[in-house]
């Protein structure tokens, strides 16, 4: 088994067989930077929310078999570099952008551009895909590079949206809303189809319980914007986005009453969703 690369939240290795080996470890990562300390048991619950959702939603998929509880045999694929975001609610980056734009109501004529509120339909929003920085990538720009054809566009696009809404009502039966989620997708080199890839989990989407739902405000989450909320309220997010040299950045230490707060919201939503004890 050879490590082929080590990122923010997992490590890949290569088996002997040709197929990858994905390890979800504790790290976790925020506004693109890795943090120092470990969530206990995340990398269990991505894993397992990851074969969850490959099981769940009847796409094709490049998942194998699950190797312990936290490493997952997947086929190798030849990854797109575009992360595939589809927006339910605006919220996250959707919403800074529109409070910053000169014309904030870009979604809809009768569309009030209020933090957390429901969008009209579901939409997508992709972005590049970096270990640095993602940024958010329009249809001509992304075609005109030669990344993808029109009609892989086309078919991330649909298919995207499709699996959010498949994703939506999974998760609105247990009293959960999902936000918006990051799909990613690779070819397969074999047959040239393009298969759902990477993974599914509280690293991919924003989740909030339905009954504490209140448009205009901060929502409750139970994926990583737990941490994300109290970078910003530390002024840590601020430093991020006014440093040029990203690998200066020294992240802090996180509480370990967070770090605790994390595991127990990543573990419970789990459970209430999925119907299976950890």
């Amino acid at each position: 088994m050879k490590l082929m690369r080590k990122g923010k939240v997992k490590d890949i290795y290569e088996l002997e067989n040709g197929n990858l080996l994905f390890h979800f470890s504790d790290r976790i990562s925020a506004f693109d930077i890795q943090m120092t300390n470990l969530v206990p048991r995340k990398g269990e619950v991505l894993c397992k929310f990851t074969e969850f959702w490959f099981n769940s939603l009847n796409t094709k998929n490049h998942m194998i078999r699950l190797h312990d509880k936290d490493k997952m045999e997947v086929k190798r694929l030849d990854m797109i570099p575009i992360e595939c975001i589809v927006r339910g609610y605006l919220y996250g980056s959707l919403f800074d952008r529109l409070s910053k734009s000169a014309n904030e109501n870009t979604i809809s004529a009768n569309f009030t551009p209020i933090k957390a509120a429901r969008l009209p339909n579901p939409v997508f929003d992709p972005t590049t895909k970096s270990e640095e920085h993602d940024i958010p990538v329009k249809r001509e720009d992304a075609v005109y590079s030669g990344v993808i054809s029109d009609t892989d566009f086309d078919y991330l696009k649909q298919s995207s949206i499709t699996l959010y809404n498949k994703m939506s009502d999974i998760i609105e039966r247990s009293g959960f809303i999902i936000a918006d989620v990051k799909i990613e997708y690779g070819r397969d080199p074999a047959s040239g189809d393009i298969l759902l890839a990477d993974s599914i989990g509280p690293d991919e989407f924003r989740l909030w319980l339905r009954s504490d739902y209140s448009p205009g405000r901060d929502q409750e989450s139970f994926d990583k914007q737990l941490l994300r909320d109290w970078l910003i309220k530390t002024g840590f997010k601020e430093k991020v986005d006014t440093t040029t040299d990203r690998g200066k950045i020294v992240p802090p230490v996180i509480p370990p009453q967070l770090l605790s707060e994390l595991t127990k919201r990543y573990l419970w939503a789990y459970e209430q969703i999925t119907h299976k004890k950890m």
